[in-house]
Order: C-alpha cells, then sequence, then structure tokens
C-alpha cells in the first residue's frame, strides 16, 4: 500500500517547469554529478572538532561570515568545552564574546538555551536525530540537519539561504517555505545524496551562483539549469498539476 501511494504521488508530481517527475529527478541528479565533479574538495567551512561545537559555530553563523565564525569560536571552543560550560556562562558575558558574529543578544539566547537542554534532558550530549535536535530551544530545522550531516555523517538536505535561491533558479522547487523546498529535494535525491548535495548547493552558490550577476557562461552546472538563458533571472510560470474537482 506504501509503494502504491508513493507512486501515485509521482505520477501527480509536476515541477516548475512542467516537467514530470521522472524528468525532474533525472535532472536534478545530473546536476549533482556536474556539482560533484567541479567541487570535489567542497568542505563545512566551519571549525569544529565535535558536535557540540558544530552546533555552537552553526548558530553563530547566521548572518555572519563563517570566518568571522571561526575567528571568534577559535577562543571560545578553548574556553568552553562541556555544553554544561555553555549553559552556566552568564548570559552578559557571552553577549560580549560572541558580539563581533553580530545578532549577539538572540544568538547568546539560543546558545544558552540550548546547552541547557542538553544537560538537563540529554545529560550533556548532543543527539544524533533530526526529532530530538529540533526539540532544543534555540535549533531549527536547517541547524540540525547541518550537525546531522556533518558532525554524525548522517543524511540531511540543510535548506540555507543559497540553498533556496539555487533550488528554485535550477527549477527544482517553486516554493518558498524551507521546510516545503526541503521536502520536495528529499523526493528528487536518494537520501545517500542529500549532505553532499547540499554541501556543494550552498559552495556553488558562494563561488559562482550569486545572488546578482551569477556566471552562468562558466557555470558547471548551466547545460542543465533554465536560468542560464536568463542569467539566473526565474522567467518562467511555476506549473503544478490541478486537483481534480470533487
Amino acid at each position: 500500500m506504501a509503494r502504491k501511494n508513493v507512486k501515485n504521488q509521482q505520477a501527480e508530481f509536476t515541477g516548475p517547469l512542467g516537467e514530470d517527475y521522472r524528468t525532474l529527478r533525472a535532472r536534478t541528479l545530473k546536476i549533482n554529478r556536474a556539482l560533484h565533479k567541479a567541487y570535489p574538495d567542497a568542505h563545512v567551512p566551519l571549525h569544529f572538532s565535535n558536535p557540540l561545537e558544530l552546533m555552537i559555530a552553526t548558530i553563530l553563523s547566521a548572518q555572519c561570515t563563517d570566518a568571522k565564525v571561526n575567528e571568534v569560536t577559535g577562543k571560545l571552543f578553548r574556553k568552553y568545552r562541556s555544553a554544561k560550560d555553555w549553559a552556566r556562562v552568564p548570559r552578559a558575558r557571552l553577549e560580549k564574546e560572541i558580539r563581533p558574529t553580530g545578532f549577539y543578544r538572540n544568538k547568546a539566547k539560543a546558545i544558552r538555551e540550548s546547552t541547557q537542554d542538553l544537560v538537563e534532558r540529554f545529560g550533556g550530549r548532543v543527539p544524533d536525530t533530526l526529532d530530538e535536535l529540533v526539540t532544543l530551544r534555540g535549533i531549527g530545522r536547517k541547524s540540525a540537519n547541518v550537525v546531522i550531516a556533518h558532525a554524525f555523517g548522517g543524511d540531511g538536505i540543510i535548506v540555507d539561504t543559497h540553498f533556496i535561491r539555487l533550488s528554485r533558479r535550477m527549477g527544482m522547487t517553486a516554493e518558498l517555505d524551507p521546510v516545503k523546498i526541503e521536502s520536495d529535494l528529499m523526493r528528487l535525491l536518494p537520501r545517500k545524496h542529500w549532505s553532499g548535495f547540499s554541501l556543494m548547493m550552498t559552495w556553488h552558490g558562494r563561488v559562482t551562483c550569486y545572488a546578482r550577476k551569477p556566471e552562468c557562461e562558466d557555470c558547471p552546472v548551466n547545460r542543465h539549469c533554465p536560468a542560464r538563458e536568463s542569467l539566473g533571472e526565474i522567467t518562467w510560470d511555476v506549473k503544478r498539476k490541478k486537483k481534480p474537482a470533487k
């Protein structure tokens, strides 16, 4: 029954360009292969040595450059080594220490609350499942998937600003909501590719597929991208099959 439902969902699926499920999945896999070839050395730019450090660095990375985050955490990771250390640091002191990353009040709150949850509910250990990670205060799906993919070697679609822009520009999804984008791409890609594809999409967005003036002529995936002719502009109409009238 479950397999039949999946087939029915695929049959009813229509991508933003009017492609059926098989066609869009095939094109997405071609993009995945092209990105692998173009960025064989793509890596997580945040510095960390354990899941807790990556969780903290991910919180600090919001609206901040990776270089600045690494500069700040280089000192803090030597000072605070456990979830209990982070949970106990006075709010005013933490805000001062992370101020260079911006939005320091919200970030300090997220760090203190999430690590307090770790101490109180998980014995100071960072959980390795999405369902558990998103129960931590201050941790959303994107941050949780970063930790799962790059601290635990698991599978997760990481929907950051680059991923949102590129997945829409490449005609893989018409959605704007990160959760819906994640769901669309989970259907199009085999699970084993989720983490690597997310990393390479972000990498590609940083070095080639810019928000303004993307380098479409030199893009390694331009053969498979509908925005190549419009230099990154989304000019097509969103086409989705209407549900049959009851």
